[in-house]
């Protein structure tokens, strides 16, 4: 959250990425000669039988006679917009051993690559146009790796290129069986309309299907998922499949779960069905003007009191008052202020120390600021007699040290402090602690694309940094409002850019935190969604509040698509999440400087 103007850090990764990917390319590797075993696995290389085994994103492929290296067809691809014309197949081989993949490329930009090897992944490219040219490359497989995705791609903004003659020189793979049936089936978290399953992974599998009363009702890529959409104090039945290329696996064993009987919040705090949060600018002023405690209006259900800060940036010591007279003449008292919290308390309201926001960089570093941060915010928490924490960490307190690239086991002390830090909060005041996060998307969806400094380096290291945060702490998470502004375009599950200011963002930022999604494109490290309770849309309540202003018609369509599956405009959701929580708005001031537009459109929307 910012004071004043925004930040946006997107450029400059990509930049860097750019950057990296080229250095990275121009090392072509020698091919080792190919074993007497080894034999050509890639499927119609050629391109003379179309596109069979092929898939190329947005329809950017097809098979052409002319220009052709070698046979009747090749392949042409046109990147358009923000896409960069790939396509790749799946291929299946052994572990552990070694593969040499090379093609026959013409264009500008044309790139060649192996992912998902469990080793390093690599690529190679070619910078100039002209006569055809011969890629090579060479990777091994990881211990467990059965199968691989090679590709092909431009860049964007480029002419057409053309790719023929594509081989995978390596040994053979095993014949791809059907997976075993899942075991370990459990319930993670019920609310009254949703279900949160978890089971043991499965080797081989590349998918699951989630069957409700004998009916499937999800598909996931990883080993968890959400079932919504269901009627309060209700018993279900809930089986699941795993699957691959060879078929689907028997149903598991049954697990019975029956639904809450109200729209209770995540980590065990009470929340309305649907909630509207905001930010009041307690310790400071802006243009927005100051607003008392008590003339915060109903329709607001979270509060976070802006801003915790630290005494320096890596102390941990963080400390909260009141705007100082000078700067807000229209300040009430502590004791004034105390009061209008415990009235905001008795009628349902909560109220939570915000941590961080533009100016607040926090970095836990070392075990002595992480304790002194578990002290200082208990300090400030009992002394105004808070619900709960808002973790709004910006800037650079989150960031991954080069070598932290698994969000499910983090080493960087920063993010390893943070997450012990709350976890102690959370034991200490019990199951009623409500615990929300504000991040931007650089540090949660951009995970999508890059996380960390990356494989080859020269990444921004901050990028994705708050997924380990949310995926350690997804069990005690009341509410995730990631930030919807002050962002760069933002590559979706779509593998298109989405842009902020319409409803678009919103759904395609969105659907990413509840359907889950791979970090930095690798399938053995897939983010889980979150349950649909556990999200709102975080915004800005004006134009002067924030770049990436959405009007009131945008809002709505956004909430009518990710609720219900209408007006979704190009973007199609993986579910429809009825049991979303809501919204959230920087801020309350600002909102109450455009005369309450967001907040009215909230209670107008969900009828309150």
């Amino acid at each position: 959250m910012e004071r004043t103007g925004p930040t946006v850090r997107l450029s400059r990764l990509l930049a860097a990425c750019s950057a990296g990917l080229i250095a990275a390319g121009a090392l072509v590797a020698t091919a080792p000669p190919a074993g007497a075993a080894d034999t050509d696995l890639a499927r119609n290389g050629g391109f003379e039988a179309g596109l069979d085994g092929w898939s190329c994103a947005n329809g950017s492929g097809a098979a052409v006679t002319t220009p052709k290296r070698t046979g009747t067809s090749a392949l042409r691809a046109t990147p358009a917009g923000s896409d960069h014309a790939k396509c790749a197949q799946s291929v299946t081989v052994k572990p552990n051993s070694t593969y040499t993949l090379s093609a026959w490329v013409q264009g500008s930009y044309v790139y060649l690559g192996a992912s998902g090897t469990g080793t390093t992944d690599v690529s190679t490219w070619t910078q100039s146009p002209g006569a055809w040219k011969q890629l090579t490359t060479t990777f091994t497989t990881g211990p467990s790796t059965t199968s691989v995705s090679v590709y092909t791609h431009g860049w964007y903004g480029t002419p057409a290129y053309y790719a023929d003659d594509v081989t995978l020189i390596g040994p053979g793979g095993d014949p791809v069986v059907i997976p075993a049936v899942p075991a370990g089936l459990k319930q993670t978290a019920t609310t009254s309309t949703s279900v949160a399953l978890s089971w043991n992974a499965v080797s081989g599998a590349s998918g699951y299907h989630v069957y409700r009363g004998g009916t499937k009702v999800a598909t996931v890529t990883g080993p968890s998922a959400t079932v919504t959409g269901l009627t309060p104090s209700t018993a279900y039945s809930f089986q699941v499949t795993a699957s691959n290329a060879a078929g689907e696996s028997a149903k598991s064993a049954a697990l019975g779960v029956t639904t809450a009987a109200g729209g209770g919040g995540g980590g065990g705090a009470e929340l309305p069905a649907r909630a509207l949060v905001g930010y009041l600018h307690s310790s400071f002023a802006n243009g927005s003007g100051y607003t008392r405690m008590a003339d915060v209006p109903a329709s607001w259900d979270v509060i976070n009191l802006a801003f915790g800060e630290p005494t320096s940036v890596t102390s941990g010591d963080i400390r909260f008052s009141l705007c100082p007279v000078a700067e807000c003449p229209n300040v009430e008292s502590e004791a004034e202020f105390k009061a209008a919290i415990k009235a905001k308390q008795a009628a349902g309201k909560k109220v939570l120390i915000s941590i961080g926001g533009q100016n607040g960089q926090v970095q836990l570093n070392s075990t002595a600021a992480r304790d002194a941060f578990v002290t200082s915010v208990s300090k400030i928490i009992d002394t105004y007699g808070l619900d709960g924490l808002d973790i709004d960490f910006e800037g650079h307190s989150l960031s991954l040290n080069t070598g932290d690239t698994d969000f499910r086991n983090p080493t960087s002390p920063v993010i390893v402090n943070l997450i012990s830090a709350v976890k102690t909060l959370k034991a200490k005041y019990g199951s009623d602690f409500v615990l929300t996060m504000a991040p931007e998307t650089f540090f949660v969806q951009l995970g999508y694309q890059f996380y960390g400094s990356g494989p080859w380096g020269g990444q921004d290291p901050r990028a994705g940094a708050y997924l380990p945060v949310i995926h350690a702490l997804r069990d005690d998470l009341t509410l995730l409002h990631v930030q919807d502004y002050n962002s760069g375009p933002i590559m979706g599950l779509d593998n298109q850019y989405h842009s902020m200011g319409g409803a678009d963002f919103h759904i395609a930022m969105t659907d990413m935190l509840l359907a889950g999604f791979p970090v930095a494109g690798d399938t053995t490290k897939v983010f889980p969604g979150l349950r649909p309770d556990q999200v709102a849309i975080g915004l800005p309540a004006s134009t002067q509040a924030g770049n990436g202003h959405t009007a009131p018609a945008e809002v709505n369509k956004a909430l009518d698509c990710l609720t219900r599956k209408t007006n979704c405009g190009s973007y199609q959701t993986r579910g429809t999440w009825s049991d979303l929580r809501g919204l959230m708005t920087w801020s309350i001031n600002w909102d109450r400087f455009n005369n309450w537009e967001f907040s009215k459109n909230f209670d107008a929307y969900f009828g309150n």
